[in-house]
């Protein structure tokens, strides 16, 4: 027996294992990455127990647990007029073209390096499919992506609850209830230290960044110097 654990792109669930390993022993738990298309599939057909989920995703029959935010960024050509920014906003993009939006971000990014367009994707997607002649700069006025944890409202037993408390950094020794967060409250900002991370290319940080106080000014020089 083995509790049975899926997740999406851009979630990294090792010290969730490595906890859950110490603390249960006896029940392992078995993840696997599935396709943000089918992310509830497996889930509703009793494949799996939990998923770590990018929402929004149809929540009915099922519990869930707001955990982060991620960070929105414009993937660009690494030779785009606009590559060098530190920051931009919706508004700075509204002249240029969109890649062709596919299943696989991936793909999505062959096409934004291509020169399709830009595409607009969570931080850790982009860091996930990095490429060297694309960079990922934070869109500071697009809505973030979140993240949650969801199960089936019937597989809530002990086992369940104990992950759980897992993911929630409760002890072995926290009574459930104690450091409980308002299920539909805002989940905590994530984006912070993957806002630190200027002019990057799509997964690495690049040398030579400005600094966040003339973001703006820059910007301004930027779109009188649009590609017409």
């Amino acid at each position: 027996m083995a509790l049975r654990l899926d997740y999406v792109a851009g979630v990294s669930p090792a010290k969730w294992l490595r906890a859950w390993a110490d603390r249960r022993p006896d029940l392992p738990l078995e993840a696997e990455r599935v396709d943000e298309s089918a992310q509830c599939d497996r889930l509703r057909a009793g494949e799996a127990d939990l998923a770590f989920v990018r929402l929004p995703v149809d929540e009915t029959g099922l519990h869930r647990i707001l955990l982060w935010e991620e960070l929105a960024v414009a993937a660009l050509p690494k030779d785009h007029p606009l590559a060098e920014a530190d920051d931009l906003e919706l508004a700075d993009l509204a002249d240029e073209p969109r890649a062709p939006e596919q299943d696989d971000p991936a793909m999505t990014l062959e096409l934004v390096a291509a020169g399709t367009g830009y595409a607009i994707l969570p931080h850790s997607l982009a860091r996930l499919h990095h490429r060297r002649d694309v960079v990922a700069i934070p869109v500071t006025d697009a809505a973030p992506t979140r993240i949650a944890l969801v199960w089936r409202v019937e597989r809530d037993d002990a086992d369940i609850q104990e992950f759980v408390g897992v993911v929630r950094g409760r002890t072995a020794r926290s009574s459930r209830g104690a450091d409980e967060p308002d299920e539909t409250a805002a989940p905590p900002a994530k984006a912070a230290a993957a806002s630190r991370d200027r002019r990057q290319p799509a997964g690495g940080r690049r040398s030579g960044g400005r600094s966040g106080g003339t973001a703006r000014g820059g910007r301004q020089q930027r779109r009188g110097g649009r590609r017409r």
